[in-house]
């Protein structure tokens, strides 16, 4: 199948980017990433014009129904074993670190909202929740990530001191 070697070969970078945005892990990411482009491969044929939107759903499903198995996180004492990003780090590292802490539910709402850019109609059907869910999940996130990042601020201060 050279046609499905190749849109790998020339998506694999931004689908494994966006895996990484709904798991927050490299090692999940990569898994994520490989269990679809196996069922993807199977058909193929299948899958018409632009398969990414289909793959890239397959991914959301697979992450959101991952979640639901798990629904308790475990809660460390430990920090997370990626360190905080260095100053002059850039600022998307620091929305990608932020974004890797939230909950599983709250990471998946803003990553289909905002990176993916779905409405919330279109987040709740790709997440199997309601509206109202995807509302108050991005409220949440969004105020988590808020004070996250009013927090690094104060940090950022406190090494250019």
């Amino acid at each position: 199948m050279p046609e499905f070697e190749s849109f790998v070969v020339a998506r694999m970078p931004a689908l494994l980017r966006y895996a990484m945005a709904l798991t927050g892990s490299q090692h999940t990411a990569e898994d994520l990433l490989q269990d679809a482009l196996e069922r993807a491969g199977s058909r193929w044929d299948r899958l018409g014009e632009d398969p990414e939107p289909y793959i890239r759903k397959m991914m959301a499903n697979a992450r959101v129904s991952l979640w639901r198995r798990r629904r308790r996180e475990v809660l460390v004492r430990d920090p997370a074993d990626r360190p905080w990003p260095e100053a002059g780090g850039g600022l998307e590292d620091l929305v990608w670190s932020l974004l890797s802490t939230l909950p599983a539910g709250q990471r998946a709402v803003l990553v289909l909202r905002f990176y993916e850019g779905l409405s919330e109609a279109e987040t709740a059907a790709v997440l199997g929740c309601s509206t109202g869910t995807v509302k108050s999940q991005t409220a949440k996130a969004k105020a988590k990530l808020k004070t996250a990042l009013e927090a690094a601020q104060v940090r950022e201060d406190s090494w250019t001191a």
